[in-house]
């Protein structure tokens, strides 16, 4: 009986064992942290810069979505850095306290231009501000099939007609009088 017990009791451990063990090699899929979203992510301070996309109907101009959460209890100048064709475009963005601050949505728009990468590309943009150590994030490029981004590609500004010479006007010319038109009749 005793034998029995203590062979019930072998196998309950090893079982609990056996199942609880899967921890001690393998983390936990529910802790790993990832961006849920379209965009990439990181942090720079007391800044958490969140799902950064870039949008664009032609491979030449973007538009930067991205969602910056600001900590701190104080503004913050956000420097967001690419490079261009012949050099690095520097823009400041000032992120209010204790806020989230959306650019490209309404209001703050950081445009990129010379982006020279189609849809489905990854773009280096770099976020800094102060004397801390910036973070360059692979900002994934898209365009607007997807209707939620359909509204936020930047579109081309309309270019002004161009004239070599300004059109001339002409003086009202009389119009002749309206003569009468023939009835129709019918075929004998």
């Amino acid at each position: 009986m005793r034998a029995r017990t203590m062979a019930t009791v072998v196998v309950a451990a090893g079982i609990l064992l056996g199942t609880t063990g899967c921890n001690l090699y393998a983390p936990q899929a529910t802790t790993i942290q990832y961006d849920a979203s379209d965009g990439v992510s990181g942090d720079v301070g007391d800044l958490a810069i969140r799902n950064a996309i870039l949008l664009t109907a032609d491979g030449e101009n973007a538009n930067l979505l991205v969602h910056v959460v600001n900590s701190s209890t104080e503004d913050i100048e956000l420097l967001v850095q690419y490079e261009g064709v012949d050099e690095k475009i520097d823009t400041e963005v000032t992120i209010e306290a204790n806020s989230t601050t959306e650019i490209g949505v309404d209001g703050e728009s950081v445009p990129v231009e010379s982006l020279n990468a189609s849809a489905g590309s990854l773009f280096p943009v770099f976020f800094q501000y102060g004397d801390l150590t910036g973070i360059e994030l692979l900002v994934p490029v898209l365009d607007g099939e997807l209707a939620e981004y359909s509204t936020l590609v930047p579109t081309e500004a309309p270019t002004p007609a161009q004239t070599s010479e300004p059109a001339e006007t002409s003086e009202p010319t009389e119009t002749p009088a309206a003569t009468a038109t023939p009835e129709a009749t019918t075929a004998p």
